[in-house]
């Protein structure tokens, strides 16, 4: 039997207002009753110990040139990911604007949006909400997933158009089975702030077909800061899938995804609440390797996602009433996003080429009060009945190659090409505005001058990089330089600029935005010693740069979006050191630089310096270790611009948190883990924040408080 059961229930859907209550544990209470139950409960397997290493994840090196991999599934520090940013940020430049307790934007070198290429088993899940409640990364349920992998830079083309910060990779590996066996694989955790988790992960089949079973839930209470001082940021969420795998031979691989998932959210830096994230998603792909001499494999896939987000200012908050909202306000969304891609991979002696195409086509809607035609929120509570009006349409085909030339032993050419078209559609017949100078606010529909048009755009991407094995040195360094053009997202395009006063809408003046980068690291190993270094510096054209411009009356303001050129810089490094048979140190440094050389000053949102220092002990099937989380002040700032997420709002100051974990292999079944973050209840925020919200009491001006002190326990049961 090969098997990874769960001491935890399957998920369930979490309905609003219907929040299970899940009293906080302690860690060192929850890690006592665990370990005093599992000795009985398992026992030893007598196999290799080295199969299930007792370690909490609390650093993330390269795995090679430009790329960084990783196994979402193991548990990590500070608490485990909840979503899909919360658990990149462990990996050296990598950072997310906070979003309460889930949700959160991540960002890489200061880059945010569609910038980073964010894939789950190869499709795009991509949110509905117009400020990105819902940002691509908060669908995604890490530990449901084999493989994380991380492509810096424009170093790639394969896997799509745009991705000039980095590509983000979480992948399911297909099933093998040599007989009819079954495994099954669970997490349960709890810690402080009501905190509890539960994950799945069972799969059965025989050589030639095999089922999947995945489940999660996740949710959590208020959290509280280092001075007590309680913060709105409770969520709940869950997701499914079913996976369906055909294997007729080892060569061969048919596979069938569905998938369905919800949850809810509340905020402190918003002025409305996530009552609804549901999703559905389905998924069909095709291998086929070793079909000849020379044409080595070919894979096919078709994805489908639908996010359908309801927000609102009075389900998971006590209403408030506001100058821009002054009665309970509801706004419904949705996407959908339907995809495909075709790669065919030809090996000669000394050369590999992937080559195919691949396209994808989006539609946005909205829920509308027929009262109010171009209002996307409604005063109307259980609005659920509103028809759907579409406002825009986004599709693009591209076609690619990437090769690698084996050179020698020694030296590797690695280059590509890609062409895009894009396309977009203004389906808004009118916006909606405030009046200037009312009093009350009254609001009016006026004609959009872009209805109905259409825009069109051939852009174009590439890449070419050397990668050399030293052999003075256990070392390999690599140089590459990368251009990527990416075409203006949903939120660039149609977000911003909302109504007649006087700025020019983006949909037809917002220019596509073009990196070219140069990207250079040098790996090395020898025995105790791991080092490693990545550095970049590009030129951007066009950056897209969001703008707060005053509104239409006193105290209110608005978004413009429009053109810069810019300049980016900075890189990551890092190095662990075993100092004996149980002792082990790492650190890790993380730099990003960003200028608006139109203007001559900082770009926005850019993450202060950071560093990662720990050290572990480890001795048989036990480890210890402490993380110190050190980060600069932050004094480069562009006041009141950013992007849809976040706006620079005032300087900030720099902390340090530190943190303790702990783990224990009790058997080849079972392995614990506890950890207690920010050990010293240390009250500190991060740079990439929102501003807190009236709604909730907080001052307009400043940025939410991170969690005080918090302690987790966590369970990992496999067979």
């Amino acid at each position: 039997m090969t098997a990874h059961v769960s001491i935890a229930p399957a998920a369930f859907r979490l309905r609003r207002g219907a929040l299970p209550h899940v009293c906080a544990l302690s860690a060192h209470a929850g890690a006592a009753l665990l370990l005093a139950l599992a000795p009985t409960a398992f026992a030893d397997s007598g196999e290799a110990a080295s199969e299930l290493p007792p370690l909490v994840i609390t650093n993330t090196a390269l795995h090679a040139p430009v790329t960084v991999e990783a196994d979402p599934k193991l548990p990590r520090q500070p608490v485990p990911a909840s979503d899909g940013a919360d658990y990149l940020k462990t990996i050296p430049g990598f950072s997310a604007v906070r979003n309460g307790g889930v949700n959160g934007d991540p960002a890489f070198r200061g880059m945010f949006g569609s910038r980073i290429r964010l894939l789950n088993n190869g499709g795009e899940m991509l949110g509905a909400c117009p400020n990105r409640m819902d940002s691509p990364s908060s669908y995604i349920s890490p530990e449901t997933y084999d493989r994380l992998t991380v492509i810096k830079g424009p170093q790639t083309v394969l896997w799509g158009p745009g991705a000039s910060a980095a590509t983000v990779r979480f992948e399911r590996e297909p099933e093998r089975f040599e007989k009819p066996d079954w495994r099954l694989d669970t997490t349960l955790l709890a810690g402080s702030n009501g905190r509890f988790d539960r994950r799945v992960d069972a799969a059965a089949g025989t050589p030639e077909a095999y089922a999947r079973l995945l489940a999660n839930s996740s949710q959590a209470d208020d959290y509280q800061d280092g001075d007590n001082q309680r913060v709105p940021s409770r969520f709940a969420k869950w997701n499914s899938e079913a996976v369906l795998g055909w294997t007729p031979d080892a060569n061969t691989l048919v596979e069938l995804t569905l998938g369905r998932g919800d949850g809810e959210a509340r905020y402190a830096g918003r002025g409305m609440d996530g009552a609804q994230f549901e999703r559905d998603s389905a998924a069909l792909r095709l291998e086929k390797s070793y079909i000849g001499e020379t044409f080595h494999g070919l894979e096919a896939q078709l994805y489908y996602n639908y996010a359908d987000h309801i927000m609102d200012n009075y389900s998971l908050r006590d209403f408030k009433p506001s100058m821009m909202m002054p009665g309970e306000t509801f706004s419904r969304v949705d996407r959908r996003t339907v995809g495909g891609r075709l790669i065919g991979t030809w090996r000669w002696s000394e050369v590999e080429l992937k080559a195919g195409v691949d396209a994808q086509r989006s539609e946005h809607r909205k829920a509308m009060n027929p009262a109010l035609p171009a209002n996307q929120m409604t005063t109307v509570a259980g609005g659920t009945d509103l028809p759907w009006v579409t406002d825009a349409r986004m599709h693009n085909v591209g076609v690619f190659g990437e090769t690698t030339w084996k050179i020698d032993r020694h030296q590797r050419l690695i280059g590509g090409l890609r062409l895009d078209r894009a396309e977009a559609t203004d389906e808004r017949a009118y916006f909606n505005s405030h009046i200037a100078g009312s009093m009350p606010l009254v609001k009016a529909n006026w004609d959009n001058p872009d209805a109905g048009k259409t825009r069109h755009e051939l852009l174009y991407s590439g890449f070419l990089r050397y990668e050399q094995d030293l052999q003075a040195l256990p070392a390999t360094w690599y140089a590459g330089l990368g251009h990527a053009e990416r075409f203006p997202d949903y939120w660039e395009l149609f977000v911003s600029n909302p109504g007649p006063v006087g700025s020019e809408l983006p949909f037809g003046a917002v220019r596509p935005e073009k990196t070219t980068q140069l990207d250079v690291g040098l790996q090395y190993r020898q025995g105790p010693l791991e080092a490693w270094v990545s550095a970049y510096a590009g030129v951007v054209e066009d950056y897209i740069l969001f703008r707060e411009v005053p509104g239409v009356m006193a105290g209110m303001t608005r978004a413009v979006v429009n053109n810069v050129d810019a300049r980016i810089a900075g890189g990551e490094a890092g190095a662990s050191y075993r100092f004996g048979p149980n002792w082990k140190g790492d650190a890790s440094l993380a730099y990003a630089f960003g200028e608006n050389t139109s203007d001559g000053r900082a770009l926005p949102q850019i993450p202060p310096l950071e560093a990662r220092l720990g050290l572990t002990y480890e001795r048989g099937d036990w480890s210890t270790s402490g993380l110190w989380r050190l980060v600069a002040a932050q004094n480069r700032i562009a006041e009141k611009e950013g992007t849809v997420v976040g706006r620079d709002f005032d300087e900030s100051a720099g902390f340090g948190v530190f943190s303790l974990n702990g783990a224990w292999r009790v058997n080849r079944q079972l392995k614990l883990s506890a950890g207690i973050d920010n050990l010293f209840d240390k009250t500190y925020s991060e740079h990439l924040n929102l501003a807190g919200n009236a709604g909730f009491g907080f001052p307009g001006d400043e940025r939410i408080n991170e969690p005080g002190r918090s302690g987790w326990v966590r369970a990992d049961l496999r067979f």
